[in-house]
């Protein structure tokens, strides 16, 4: 590849990466929120480097090589190079989709880590737990503190590939898309929302095997759901937004 198209291909990935990162909250859909400022700082040097071999190429051209005493490039750019610059210019005019239902219906859910005691609950109803920690209650709680109470959760719906039920979800960076984990609820008495729906829902433990043991299915009866707008950083699995 000539080195003016290595520049142009740095200069336009690093503002890609800058306008994702400063203007716009895309990056969130590929990294988490705290990895801002190391995608800030990789934008710049790309667009510095870019920049410097361009100054770089303009202060220092050379004849061509010659062949056979006639004028002839032979530097010319592989044409599947050239593919190289979608993905460059994807970030700034046509990001890639976030992660969503799709991912998550071919996703096992995350193991979820063992907690030796758990604190009491407060009285709140209904009470707000994110997936994560509604799935230790009811698997891992001893003391079944979550039988009979109200509970609000809030994710995206994603249809069952096994069957016409649903399950309300969340997807969990640790670093980024790459290395991302799903978390999933099964929920009861309610028709399938449309894929990647965001929803407030609230009901109670559907009692599936015995609960606070591993036997227990993480599974609601749902008794309300509110569409809710999704979280400018969707990746985690936060506390439920009120219904707005």
């Amino acid at each position: 590849m000539k080195r003016s198209v290595q520049s142009l291909l740095l200069t336009l990935t690093g503002i890609g990466v800058l306008h994702a990162a400063l203007f716009t909250d895309t990056y969130l859909r590929y990294v988490k929120a705290g990895l801002r400022l190391p995608l800030i700082v990789s934008g710049a040097v790309l667009l510095l480097l870019g920049l410097a071999g361009a100054a770089a190429r303009g202060g220092h051209r050379t004849a061509p090589d010659a062949d056979h005493g006639h004028g002839h490039d032979h530097s010319g750019t592989p044409r599947i190079a050239w593919l190289l610059f979608l993905p460059a210019l994807s970030l700034l005019f046509y990001a890639p989709p976030a992660l969503g239902a799709y991912t998550a219906a071919r996703s096992s859910n995350q193991p979820v880590t063992v907690q030796k005691g758990f604190a009491p609950l407060p009285g709140t109803s209904p009470l707000p737990l994110t997936l994560t920690d509604f799935t230790k209650r009811v698997q891992q709680d001893r003391s079944q503190a979550i039988r009979s109470r109200t509970i609000r959760l809030t994710g995206f719906a994603t249809p069952s590939e096994e069957d016409d039920g649903w399950y309300l979800t969340r997807i969990v960076f640790t670093c980024c898309a790459a290395d991302s984990q799903t978390v999933k609820v099964r929920m009861y008495g309610t028709e399938a929302p449309s894929a990647d729906t965001w929803l407030a829902v609230t009901g109670t433990w559907h009692p599936q095997g015995t609960l606070g043991t591993k036997t227990a299915e993480a599974a609601l009866d749902v008794r309300d759901t509110r569409p809710i707008a999704q979280p400018v950083n969707a990746y985690t699995d936060d506390l439920p937004l009120r219904p707005s």
